[in-house]
């Protein structure tokens, strides 16, 4: 696996994560994003794992689903060194 796909595999993982959450919390789109001051469309991408996302969105985020920054990367996810 090259590095790119190490990426974009991470971003899909991480956004797997968010949609998990929301759902398990019972929120839409809109109701999330009302709750961390992020665009509903903006979440959406994230979730799809279309577009890297900032530290600071990850912040915003875990406020928003009302849960420690870190459940957000609580996936299986392999490093691949090569």
């Amino acid at each position: 696996m090259n590095e790119n796909t190490n990426k974009v595999q991470f971003q899909q993982l991480f956004g797997t994560k968010i949609k998990e959450l929301r759902k398990l919390k019972k929120l839409s789109l809109r109701q999330l994003s009302q709750r961390c001051n992020l665009d509903y469309s903006d979440i959406a991408k994230y979730e799809k794992g279309e577009v890297n996302i900032q530290l600071s969105t990850v912040f915003e985020l875990s406020k928003g689903l009302e849960v420690h920054p870190k459940v957000l990367f609580d996936f299986d996810f392999l490093f691949n060194a090569d």
